[in-house]
């Protein structure tokens, strides 16, 4: 209950409280109109502290290295990780918006902005620090999100979509078919780098569809979330994290 109080002091007001963990999505915890009573708002209203009505500036080039020896784990990315002989440590494993990853035994660990060979040598050494002698790890990354939009949250079809051609927030949208029923389409959030910082802006679908709104760009790279109760916890947090004036600051 703590965090809802949070929460609200942050202006962040849910479709729907639930409690999903990174890899699976629990039945919800509360009927749609208890839920809407106890967070004090509705799925057909704005809100949050991400930002309405901003310019989002385009996002940092990316690197021609990408993938190479020096690319960087970014959000939203997919991680092969083995550990020699150890197969109930392996697997494969998605680095959520907040740059974590949940790893068995060790919990959750920071990946984003790291090398896989940087990632290597620091699970080798929590691992061989309370768990495993002279463990051997392995870490690639299996899929990257920086060359795609990956758009989530109460969409039909969410996933990690090839950014060709030009491409707006509606068309975006329209290659995850469009938002589900419990969508909220007047939160939608795009997370973006922009100059070595993560950054986003909240925008209303609804004023969009209806020509109240400009379409705003989406660049390869960016992160789109319809808010609604089918989000999960790490985006919620993200959603009442964020500031309520000014996107230019990290996350």
């Amino acid at each position: 209950m703590s965090y809802l109080t949070d929460a609200r002091r942050a202006g962040f007001v849910p479709a729907l409280l639930s409690a999903i963990p990174q890899t699976a999505r629990l039945p919800l915890l509360v009927a749609l109109s208890a839920a809407l009573a106890l967070l004090g708002g509705c799925a057909g209203t704005r809100g949050g502290p991400i930002p309405y009505d901003v310019e989002l500036a385009a996002p940092d080039a990316p690197s021609s290295l990408a993938l190479e020896d020096d690319y960087k784990i970014a959000p939203l990315d997919t991680l092969k990780i083995v550990v020699f002989q150890v197969p109930d440590l392996s697997g494969e494993f998605e680095v959520d918006l907040t740059g974590r990853i949940a790893l068995p035994l060790i919990g959750d660990v920071k990946a984003i902005d790291m090398t896989t060979a940087q990632l290597d040598q620091k699970l080798t050494e929590q691992l061989g620090s309370r768990y495993l002698q002279s463990p051997d790890v392995s870490v690639g990354v299996k899929s990257s999100s920086t060359r795609t939009v990956t758009i989530d949250g109460s969409v039909r079809q969410p996933g990690a979509f090839p950014a060709t051609g030009s491409l707006t927030l509606m068309k975006a949208i329209a290659l995850a078919r469009g938002t589900d029923e419990n969508a909220n389409p007047r939160r939608v959030a795009v997370f973006r780098q922009i100059e070595g910082q993560r950054m986003a802006a909240s925008f209303d679908l609804t004023s969009i569809r209806r020509g109240q709104a400009e379409d705003p760009r989406i660049y390869t790279g960016d992160i789109i979330i319809v808010d609604g109760s089918s989000i999960r916890a790490a985006q919620r947090e993200l959603f009442g994290a964020l500031p309520l004036l000014s996107i230019f600051r990290p996350f």
